[in-house]
């Protein structure tokens, strides 16, 4: 189920990285502020944890994934739909059962397309596929059994039947020919109608699956793919390689200030400005909430870094207004995390780097950007 899977993954993402993490290159920051930096994120997260433990216990709702990943949203405001059906519920009845968490999560994945979903429309192009291959199977057969019949019927006939008697014989072969391919066509007709529906039926399937629906951008599940693309790519042609990470500061006061509407057109506006960014070699995503992700093939961290921040620069300049109300919002920033991918193992450690980097900025003031050093051994 995608709400499962993607669950797992924020549990992860919430409770991993106890680790070391890297020194940013901005300032001279001393090993022993990252450590502590560390140290408050690993704190911060405790704290998350215990607040979602009290949340499922004051509501007496059984420790289940779907549970776990609705109390996470709630929380922390990363699904707005979520947060606003629970709300809505605990105003009206005050508390919230199992039934209603899960009808929550039900309902606020229905229209998602599932694995089963997509499996099931390949196990009918299969079909047809197959349907397809019979029918030019028959038709050949069709025409092959045709000939022979033909041929057998010369020789049947040879000095026997009249004339007349053999234009008759011939008329009805081939009538029967006619009528056969007749129907075989309408068949291939049928199916073929069928098979391009289907096709339209998973090309719109597989954009929906791999869009964000508020930003537009590439989803989390578009980006791992890409990734490994790009990865295979910089490594064939010898070019270096980055990865980004990008957070909205305080987005949650600004959903608390102005409202989740105004929340969705902040998210969309920096969307766009990230977007912009975006060429053959780099590829901008909405990675969950208000975090971006980002590839560069053929930067180094330090290049891509300055690209991060220039656009950093450009949303924290910017004057933005609450449409709703027509005042002048508090400034809005990001802060950033950016990491050498081919300073690590695999690419999946170069993104935990980068998000490392990423709550270190956060950390040490917010509305900056940060990268990796490389490498989470102690000096000497």
């Amino acid at each position: 189920m995608n709400a499962q899977t993607g669950l797992t993954t924020k549990i992860a993402r919430w409770l991993s990285g106890s680790e070391g993490a890297e020194v940013p290159v901005e300032e001279a920051t001393s090993r022993e502020a990252t450590r502590n930096g560390s140290t408050r994120e690993v704190e911060r997260r405790q704290d998350l944890y215990n607040e979602i433990g009290s949340f499922l216990f004051a509501h007496d709702l059984d420790l289940t994934v779907v549970n776990f990943g609705l109390a996470l949203d709630y929380i922390t405001g990363n699904d707005h739909e979520i947060e606003k059906a629970v709300r809505a519920i605990l105003s009206e009845r005050g508390q919230l059962t199992n039934g209603a968490a899960e009808q929550i999560v039900a309902e606020r994945h229905a229209g998602e397309m599932t694995a089963e979903s997509l499996s099931n429309m390949l196990n009918t192009v299969e079909e047809n596929l197959d349907r397809f291959s019979t029918l030019a199977s028959e038709s050949s057969e069709s025409a092959s059994d045709y000939g022979a019949a033909l041929q057998a019927k010369f020789k049947d006939m040879e000095g026997k039947e009249s004339s007349k008697d053999m234009v008759a014989t011939l008329i009805n072969l081939t009538r029967s020919m006619v009528e056969k391919s007749r129907q075989i066509e309408g068949e291939m007709r049928e199916s073929q109608k069928k098979t391009h529906a289907l096709q339209q039926s998973l090309e719109t399937a597989r954009k929906a699956a791999e869009q964000d629906h508020l930003t537009g951008l590439p989803n989390r599940r578009a980006f791992e793919a890409r990734l490994k693309e790009e990865v295979a790519q910089a490594a064939e042609n010898g070019e270096p390689m980055s990865v980004a990470f990008c957070d909205i500061d305080h987005f949650k006061k600004i959903n608390d200030s102005h409202g989740h509407d105004t929340g969705d057109r902040v998210l969309k506006f920096v969307g766009s400005l990230l977007a912009k960014i975006s060429d053959e070699k780099c590829h901008v995503a909405r990675h969950g909430g208000e975090e971006f992700v980002m590839v560069f093939r053929g930067k180094t961290a330090s290049e891509a870094c300055e690209i991060v921040d220039q656009t950093r620069a450009d949303l924290a300049s910017r004057n933005l207004v609450d449409r709703n109300s027509g005042e002048r919002m508090n400034q809005v920033s990001f802060s950033g995390g950016v990491a050498d991918v081919f300073a690590y193992e695999d690419a999946r450690e170069a993104l935990k780097a980068a998000d490392r980097a990423l709550y270190l900025a956060k950390e040490h003031g917010r509305n900056r950007v940060y990268m990796a050093s490389g490498s989470d051994d102690p000096a000497e």
